[in-house]
């Protein structure tokens, strides 16, 4: 092995692609800055981030706009984001109006680079992306 170490202190090999799976559990202990800077710290380092519950609304739109003030010419270029919606089996507009569905509406998310992945299909049970190295 080459040594090469991600930052939480897992091996990395320096010409593959490394894909960090965060779950929820993990996620719901952190506070809305603490989960993007989690995200954008891996993205950063070129790495791919899946995440097991997704992001509110919220959280993602406060994602895209630290991502947005954070891309430069010569350095990162941003995220591409993709998320399955759940399945709507939480009793309907009724369950809603009284408050009882989820803040996230989400399930599956992945997030990378944007000059790293592209989304080549996506569809309510699959998400097709084309990864390349660095």
């Amino acid at each position: 092995m080459s040594g090469f170490q991600s930052s939480d202190g897992a091996p990395e090999t320096p010409d593959g692609v490394q894909i960090d799976l965060i779950s929820a559990g993990r996620m719901s202990n952190l506070r809305t800055m603490e989960k993007i800077r989690t995200i954008l710290d891996s993205v950063h380092e070129g790495n791919i981030v899946i995440l097991e519950d997704g992001l509110s609304p919220d959280e993602e739109s406060k994602l895209i706009e630290v991502t947005m003030s954070e891309i430069s010419p010569d350095g990162f270029t941003g995220i591409e984001i993709e998320t399955y919606p759940r399945p709507s089996n939480d009793g309907g507009l009724f369950n809603r109006l009284m408050g009882k569905s989820s803040d996230n509406d989400n399930k599956l998310t992945v997030i990378g680079p944007a000059n790293r992945i592209e989304t080549l299909h996506k569809d309510e049970n699959l998400i097709s992306a084309l990864v390349t190295r660095r």
